[in-house]
């Protein structure tokens, strides 16, 4: 992996790229930020800001929604999959913030994530976007660029977070989540944008793709051998 100065130089290059970098989802305060995250589980950001207006109007806090029945919650959130056990945790999530926390969002990640349906993800875009409290998000977007650019390795959210998390400052925590989600949105897609991308020279799969090029070339029939740098050719005495 890529030292500690190295990593924050790409973040802060990627933040020059994609300036104002946050989250998509709409909310006015924690609590909404809590639901709308918790309906952005495989979903979209777009598609939940399309549901939560209506939502919010009729459960406003979590006393509210710690009211409702999951047959008043789930034609609410029909269209963002998996509406049962959404509507389970929201409702299980909202008497526990009212049973343990008298409504209010926890500021910590234990208690963020010891309330039904709240995992760490969930917990660090609260912490870092509502609350103030440095916490970095990993999804699938996140793992793909960090393991990309190689700031980061391998494929458990926990172990890429702590990797993050151990080579960036506090402060920087929640911008490189915003930024990398959004990279992998707008530009390291599954099928990469690499030409659009500003730290292209300092990753490591841009890096792969020119040696494989490379070696491409090599293979073909008739192609100039390439001289390794460093190496020098001894001429035979005559």
């Amino acid at each position: 992996m890529k030292t500690p100065a190295a990593t924050r130089h790409i973040i802060e290059t990627l933040a020059a790229q994609h300036p104002n970098a946050d989250t998509e989802l709409h909310y006015r305060n924690a609590y909404e930020l809590l639901v709308a995250t918790m309906l952005s589980a495989q979903s979209t950001d777009a598609r939940v800001n399309i549901v939560t207006p209506a939502l919010f109007e009729r459960y406003p806090n979590a006393t509210a929604l710690s009211r409702a029945t999951t047959d008043e919650l789930e034609p609410l959130v029909l269209s963002t999959g998996f509406f049962r056990q959404k509507s389970r945790a929201l409702v299980g999530m909202a008497q526990a913030l009212v049973q343990e926390h008298r409504g209010e969002v926890p500021a910590n990640m234990e208690a963020l994530t010891a309330l039904p349906g709240v995992g760490r993800k969930t917990a660090n875009v609260v912490l870092g976007h509502a609350l103030g409290v440095p916490g970095l998000p990993v999804d699938r977007h996140v793992l793909r660029v960090s393991n990309r650019i190689g700031i980061a390795e391998g494929d458990d959210p926990e172990k890429v977070e702590k990797q993050l998390c151990a080579a960036l400052p506090p402060t920087m925590w929640t911008l490189a989540s915003d930024v990398q989600i959004l990279h992998g949105r707008r530009i390291c897609k599954p099928k990469p944008l690499c030409d659009r991308c500003s730290i292209r020279k300092d990753c490591d799969y841009y890096r792969g793709l020119g040696l494989t090029r490379a070696s491409a070339v090599a293979r073909r029939p008739g192609a100039p051998k390439v001289r390794r740098p460093g190496l020098q050719t001894r001429r035979r005495k005559s």
